[in-house]
This record gives structure tokens, sequence and C-alpha cells, in this order.
């Protein structure tokens, strides 16, 4: 190198063209998302935006189209459990407890929706899109139970039992004592079915049944039992089971 020679400075001015190539692409896509909104984004679109938070100077179209191949849908890729993620293809450990960060906020700004302050049967449609977000791609059974108060308004929601991909113990005995504890007057049940079929099973029937007699007996209201499927979901009330 000639003595009056500097060496090149480092940094944004000298980054490589792939890394500007990027840049502009995100900057673009952002700009359209903030012009047209979301809604008319396609999911590979909306995926490869939030990969932009956890993936710098990368291009994560071809890794957003792979992981909604890989997982079946864009609700799924952010179910799936961290270990799987974090096995995918050009997923880190980090970046795939990212995804995972932002499935707890969709599921609780899902909840928020279910005001407490106002009756659960007037938001029915809430309360599906909530358990749907929280429970429809989980890849084992989980039994939450809703608790009301007289008005019908949300005393706590909980999950009781997880159990495994096709079957979640359940004593009727042990919810009653819970609705007790809550000094609940009413009660909503619902489970996932990680088939992705909602239809009840006979053993759905029977349990439902064997809590609503408890729960008769004690003054206590089953409104439903309600079961999420990927493909939609199922009232045992509406199909006159209970």
């Amino acid at each position: 190198m000639p003595p009056s020679a500097k060496p090149a400075k480092q940094g944004k001015d000298t980054a490589t063209p792939a890394a500007h190539d990027h840049k502009g692409h995100r900057d673009r896509v952002r700009q359209r998302f903030l012009k047209v909104g979301g809604d008319a984004f396609e999911y590979y679109e909306l995926l490869e935006m939030v990969l932009f938070l956890a993936i710098p100077f990368k291009d994560t179209k071809p890794l957003a189209k792979a992981l909604l191949r890989e997982f079946g849908s864009f609700s799924a890729v952010f179910s799936a459990s961290h270990a799987r993620l974090s096995k995918f293809p050009g997923l880190s450990p980090s970046s795939a407890a990212n995804l995972k960060v932002i499935q707890s906020v969709a599921a609780r700004f899902g909840r928020e929706g279910i005001d407490k302050q106002k009756p659960i049967l007037s938001s029915w449609q809430e309360l599906i899109d909530y358990c749907r977000s929280a429970m429809a791609f989980e890849n084992v059974e989980q039994f939450r139970i809703l608790f009301l108060d007289k008005k019908n308004r949300l005393i706590a929601d909980e999950v009781q039992q997880v159990g495994t991909v096709d079957h979640t113990p359940v004593y009727p005995r042990e919810v009653m004592r819970r609705t007790l504890e809550l000094s609940a007057s009413a009660l909503i049940l619902v489970h996932n079915h990680p088939s992705g079929d909602p239809s009840p099973s006979a053993a759905d029937v029977r349990m439902t049944r064997d809590i609503a007699d408890i729960a008769r007996q004690l003054g206590i209201t089953l409104h439903d039992h309600i079961i999420i499927g990927r493909s939609g979901h199922a009232s045992l009330r509406a199909l006159k089971l209970i």
C-alpha cells in the first residue's frame, strides 16, 4: 500500500451490495405495510416482516416460505415448540424464542378482548378467537376452565390439566372444588383436539355430563363445553349434547 493511502472506513457506507439490497427491500416492505396495512399482505410477507426483527442482514422471504411449508399455516409456525423451531434450518434458538414471544403477545392481546367488566356471553366471538389463538395448534391436549360470576363476567381463566396428544385426565370433583374456591356461579369448559378435528368424542360427552350433574346439585351453571381444533370449534351446547 502506498504510504499516502488510507484504509477504507468501515461502516454503513462500506456495507456490501447484498446488505444494501436487503435494507432497501426491508424499507420498501415496511413502507408498503404502513401504507396498506397487514390485511393486504400474504401470510409469508407478514412472517417475513416478523423475521426482520430476529434476523438482520439476511433475506428472510425464503425462510418465511419454508416455515409455512413445514408447519402448514401461519398460526402453526408460532405455536410450534421452541425446540422444534430451533432445529429448523436458518432459525437460531434466539430467533425461535422471538417467535414464541410474539405468540404470547398475540394470546395476551386476544385475552384482553374478553373484558372482565362485561358478560362473557356477549363476547362470544372474541372468546372463540382467544381460545383458538391460545390452544388450536398445541401438540397436546389442554383442559381449561373459564370461571364466571352471577353476571357471567370472567373471574378467572385457568388451564386445569395438560395431557397427551389425544387425552387429558379431568376429574369433575376437582373442577367443582376449584369452582367453589373462586365462588364462581357458572363455568365454560374448553379443551383442544391436537388432531385438528373438533368433533366431541364419547369420553368428552361423558365427562361434560358428569361435571354438569355435579354442578347442578351445587347450583352452578355449566354454560358450555367448547372443543377447539385447527379446522374450527364445536359447542356441546349447540350440538344438544348437554
